[in-house]
C-alpha cells in the first residue's frame, strides 16, 4: 500500500521522485496485465473532504471520508478483498470525473459499476433502495424501512447508512429523520447538510 508519496522523505532530487513515479506506474501497469491488481485507490479533493476512492474489476468498492481514517479503511479492504490492492489512480478516473460532476451541480445521477460485497443481508437492501430517493429530496429512515420489506426496522436502517461503503454514490445522506432531523451520517452532520444543501441548491 505504498504510493511514490511515501517516498519523498527518503528521495532527495526531483528526478529521483520522477524516476519513482515512473516506475509505480510501470509495477501498476504489469500489476494490472497479469490480473493482479485486485483493489486499486487514489484520493479526491472535494468540498466535503478529501475521499477516499478504491475499486475493484466489479466496481467501485468504497468511498471514504476523512475521518473514517484512509489507512484503516485501506487494510479493511485489504483484509476483506485482497491485498493485492495498489495506488493506482486512472483507474479511478471515471468516478473521479463523476464526483467532480456532482459537486459542480452538473450531474444528479451516478452511473458507475459498483461492487456491494461490502454490505451484506437487509444492509444490502437497504442499500439497494437509497438510489430511489431523487436528487434534491430526503426520505425518512421508516419509508426506506418500509420499503427494504421490514417497515419496523428503523434502527436496522440507520446501521446500514451508517456503514454504507459508498457514502455520496449510494445517497445515504438523503435518509432523515421522520420529523424532519439529520440523523446521524458516516461523513458527519455538517458534510450531510453541505450535500443537502447542494442538491437543494439549483
Amino acid at each position: 500500500m505504498t504510493t511514490p508519496e511515501s517516498f519523498r522523505h527518503v528521495l532527495a532530487s526531483p528526478g529521483d521522485v520522477e524516476t519513482l513515479s515512473h516506475l509505480h506506474a510501470r509495477l501498476v501497469e504489469q500489476a494490472a496485465a497479469h490480473g493482479l491488481l485486485d483493489v486499486a485507490y487514489r484520493t479526491l479533493d472535494t468540498p466535503v473532504g478529501v475521499l477516499l476512492l478504491a475499486a475493484t474489476p466489479t466496481g467501485l468498492v468504497r468511498v471514504a471520508y476523512p475521518g473514517e481514517g484512509h489507512d484503516h479503511v485501506l487494510a479493511q479492504l485489504a483484509e476483506r478483498v485482497s491485498p493485492r490492492l495498489l495506488h493506482a489512480p486512472a483507474r479511478l478516473d471515471p468516478a473521479a470525473h463523476q464526483l467532480d460532476e456532482y459537486f459542480s451541480h452538473h450531474r444528479h445521477r451516478f452511473d458507475l459499476a459498483l461492487d456491494l460485497r461490502l454490505a451484506r443481508g437487509f444492509r444490502r437492501s437497504v442499500l439497494d433502495h437509497l438510489p430511489e430517493i431523487a436528487y434534491g429530496t430526503t426520505a425518512s429512515y421508516a419509508t426506506i424501512a418500509a420499503a427494504a420489506g421490514n417497515p419496523k426496522a428503523v434502527r436496522a436502517v440507520g446501521s446500514a447508512c451508517a456503514t454504507n461503503p459508498l457514502p455520496v454514490i449510494v445517497p445515504c445522506h438523503r435518509v432523515v429523520r421522520s420529523d424532519g432531523t439529520l440523523g446521524g451520517y458516516v461523513g458527519g452532520l455538517d458534510a450531510k447538510r453541505a450535500l443537502l444543501r447542494l442538491e437543494a441548491t439549483p
